[in-house]
């Protein structure tokens, strides 16, 4: 793994500082994520132009975040779970369901979120080869054929993030220390 710079506004390459001034703007800080992604503008940029289009996708705030925790989820990508589990406490996504969501299980409460999970977590394990019957089953909890682009929106940004997280090991911002997470190890019955 490699460390990398965290960046801010002043220390970014020029194209970047613009970029860091407003996500400062709009999150009071610049997450370490930001930060290491500014050393790239354009991969900065890319991220910043994705996360804010996916904003504006056919999916409520609390479906967005259901694919942003369930991809981050199955891509083992602590900083982005932590992250996102924050950032859900904004939404009216109810907190039982964000326990499942950490915990990987089953959404009881609610049938169409945890159609949104299992079709997105098949997205991310198969790679995109998912079977019909997924498909199936994500349009009638619901769901339009618009929605199945808009989850590979943001599977396509949460995992860019999480590789990121997993190559620079990116240090989880004090902002998000109260939603700490690791992937539970899986112990064998002998």
């Amino acid at each position: 793994m490699t460390k990398l710079m965290i960046f801010d506004e002043t220390t970014a390459p020029a194209k970047a500082k613009p970029i860091l001034r407003s996500v400062r703007s709009k999150y009071g800080f610049i997450p370490n994520l930001m930060g290491e992604l500014a050393a790239s503008p354009a991969a900065l940029e890319s991220y910043a132009t994705l996360s804010s289009l996916y904003g504006q996708s056919g999916l409520t705030p609390a479906e967005q975040q259901v694919v942003l925790l369930t991809t981050s989820r199955e891509n083992n990508c602590g900083y982005c779970v932590a992250a996102h589990s924050t950032v859900s406490l904004n939404t009216d996504l109810d907190r039982q369901v964000l326990s499942a969501l950490r915990e990987g299980t089953v959404i009881d409460s609610d049938p169409r979120l945890e159609a949104l999970r299992q079709f997105t977590a098949s997205i991310v394990r198969n790679r995109g080869l998912v079977e019909r019957h997924d498909i199936d089953a994500f349009l009638a909890a619901g769901f339009t054929r618009a929605n199945i682009l808009d989850v590979m929106t943001g599977v396509t940004m949460k995992t860019m993030s999480n590789y990121v997280n997993h190559i620079a090991e990116t240090e989880l911002d004090d902002a998000f220390q109260a939603m700490a997470w690791s992937k539970p190890i899986l112990q064998h019955a002998d």
